[in-house]
C-alpha cells in the first residue's frame, strides 16, 4: 500500500491567526505542520527589531504559536517546521527552547538552520565574481552596497531535510522559499532524489496551496466568497501527499472555509508571474500540465505538475535605507468635498515648494474612490457625488527634518484651508527600506549553510554542514 504523509498548514504571514493550526493539531491527524512567515516586507520589519535589540530579528510571534502547538508536537509526533527565525534564526531557536521549558515539556529536538545571511561575505562574494546587479533592472551594485541593512538567499528544502535526518522535531530556518517547508517533508518520507523533477514539482505545487494558509480554504476568495461557511472560524488547508507526489487537498471538518476547483485555481495563480516556468532553489515547476478532480465535499485530487532542472543559481534578496515617509490625511464633506479636497492638495503641493521642502516621490490618493485601485479609476469629480472624501498624501523624502516638516502642513489647514474639514492626521515620519533583488551562485551558499540540532534540557548533539 502507498504511504501517506499529512501535512497541515499553519501561518501564511507574520501575524496570522494561529487557532486553524491549532484546529489541524487537534482534529487533522498530521505529521507535519509547516509555517510560511515571511515576504520581503516582513524582511524589512524583523531588520528593524533587531536593529533595536540585537537578540531579536525573528518573528514575536513565534512564543504563541509555540506555546499553543508544543503540546502537540510531544503528545502526538507532529513536527513543526518554520521559517520564522527570519533574520536571526538563532534567537527564534533560543525563544522555543525558553518556550517548550516554561510548559515542562522536555526531550523535543530543535534544529536551527543557518547560512542565508550573507551580508557579512558580501565582499568575499564579490571577490569570487558575484555581480550583484539587480536581477530586474541591471542597475550597478555600487550603488546601495555600502548601505546594505541584511541580505538573504532564498535557500530550498536541502537543509530541512537534513534537520530531519537527524531527529528533529522543529526546524527553524532564517530565509527559506515559500514552499520548501512543505516540500521538506515529502523528500525527507519518501526519500525522493534531487532530479526527480516531476516529483519535486508536485510537492511544490502542493506548498504553493497551502503556504498561504487559509487562501486555498475560501479566504480572500474573488468568486462567490459569500458562500463560504464559517469564516469566522476558516480552516487552514491540509495536504494528503502519496509517494508518487498525487496529493489530496482538503481541511478539517471541525473547521469553516470551502476547498473547491476556484479557491484552488485561484491560489494556483496567486504570485505566480509565469504558471509554466515557477522557478524554485529545488526544480523549476510546470504548473499548466496540473490536473485537478473534485472527489468530495472539500476535497480536490490533483496530479500531473511536471518539472525541470532547478537553477544553479539562488535568489539574494537585501535590504538598504531608502529615505524616510512622511504621510497626511484630511477629509471634506458634502457639499463640494471634492472641490474642498483638491484644494487641500493644491495648498499643500505650494507650501512644500514655499518651505523648499526637498521631496524624492510623492503619492496622493482620496480614500473610498482610487486608494486601491490607483490610477485605474478615473479621477473624482463633483458629478460623482461623494457624500466624503478623504485624501491621503504620502511622500518620501532623503531626510527626517524634511518629512517632519511636510507631516506639519496638513493640521493648520483646520482653520486655514476649505470649510467642513476633519479626521487631520499627520503621521510621523518612518524610515524607509529599499528592496534589491540578485542573483548568486548556488554553491557558494549551499556550502556555507548549517545545520544544528539540539534536545531540549541537554543541549549541543550534533552540528554538520
Amino acid at each position: 500500500m502507498m504511504k501517506t504523509v499529512r501535512i497541515g498548514a499553519a501561518q501564511g504571514f507574520y501575524g496570522d491567526t494561529i487557532e486553524p493550526a491549532v484546529d489541524i493539531a487537534k482534529n487533522g491527524n498530521v505529521d507535519y505542520i509547516s509555517f510560511d512567515c515571511l515576504a520581503e516586507l516582513t524582511m524589512s520589519i524583523l531588520v528593524k527589531d533587531k536593529l533595536k535589540d540585537p537578540t531579536k530579528g525573528y518573528t514575536k510571534d513565534i512564543t504563541t504559536s509555540m506555546k499553543a502547538l508544543l503540546p502537540y508536537v510531544k503528545e502526538k509526533g507532529i513536527k513543526l517546521l518554520t521559517n520564522a527565525g527570519g533574520i536571526n534564526p538563532e534567537g527564534a531557536y533560543e525563544e522555543v527552547v525558553r518556550v517548550a521549558k516554561e510548559l515542562g515539556i522536555t526531550g523535543l529536538k530543535i534544529a536551527v538552520v543557518t547560512g542565508d545571511n550573507i551580508l557579512e561575505r558580501i565582499s568575499e562574494l564579490r571577490d569570487k565574481g558575484v555581480s550583484f546587479k539587480d536581477m530586474e533592472t541591471g542597475d550597478s551594485f555600487e550603488t546601495v552596497q555600502d548601505k546594505l541593512l541584511f541580505a538573504n538567499a532564498y535557500l530550498g528544502v536541502k537543509p530541512i531535510v537534513e534537520a530531519l535526518h537527524q531527529g528533529a522535531d522543529i526546524v527553524v530556518t532564517g530565509r527559506t522559499t515559500d514552499t520548501a517547508q512543505f516540500l521538506a517533508p515529502l523528500v525527507y518520507e519518501f526519500g525522493w532524489k534531487e532530479d526527480d523533477w516531476d516529483r519535486l514539482a508536485q510537492g511544490i505545487l502542493m506548498g504553493h496551496l497551502m503556504e498561504c494558509s487559509a487562501q486555498s480554504t475560501g479566504g480572500n476568495f474573488s468568486g462567490n466568497w459569500w458562500d463560504v461557511e464559517d469564516m469566522d472560524r476558516i480552516g487552514y488547508p491540509i495536504a494528503e501527499v502519496k509517494e508518487n507526489g498525487d496529493f489530496i487537498l482538503t481541511k478539517t471538518e471541525t473547521s469553516g472555509g470551502m476547498v473547491n476547483f476556484d479557491t484552488i485555481k485561484e491560489q494556483m495563480l496567486y504570485e505566480i508571474h509565469d504558471p509554466a516556468a515557477y522557478i524554485t532553489p529545488d526544480v523549476v515547476a510546470n504548473f499548466t500540465t496540473a490536473k485537478l478532480e473534485e472527489i468530495g465535499k472539500n476535497r480536490i485530487f490533483i496530479t500531473g505538475t511536471t518539472g525541470s532542472p532547478r537553477p544553479d543559481t539562488l535568489k539574494v534578496v537585501m535590504g538598504y535605507p531608502n529615505g524616510y515617509r512622511g504621510q497626511v490625511i484630511i477629509g471634506y464633506s458634502w457639499p463640494d468635498a471634492v472641490k474642498k479636497v483638491k484644494k487641500a492638495e493644491s495648498i499643500i503641493r505650494k507650501q512644500i515648494e514655499q518651505r523648499g521642502i526637498k521631496i524624492e516621490e510623492i503619492m496622493v490618493d482620496y480614500i473610498g474612490h482610487n486608494a486601491l485601485h490607483g490610477p485605474t479609476a478615473a479621477p473624482p469629480t463633483e458629478e460623482d457625488g461623494l457624500n466624503e472624501v478623504f485624501m491621503r498624501m504620502a511622500v518620501r523624502t532623503k531626510s527626517y527634518q524634511d518629512a517632519e516638516k511636510f507631516r506639519r502642513l496638513v493640521v493648520p489647514l483646520g482653520l486655514n484651508g476649505p470649510p467642513y474639514g476633519g479626521g487631520l492626521n499627520g503621521v510621523r515620519p518612518r524610515t524607509l527600506l529599499g528592496m534589491w533583488a540578485s542573483l548568486v551562485p548556488r554553491e557558494f551558499i549551499e556550502d556555507e549553510v548549517k545545520v544544528q540540532v539540539k534536545e531540549v534540557e541537554k543541549i549541543a548533539e550534533s552540528s554538520t554542514k
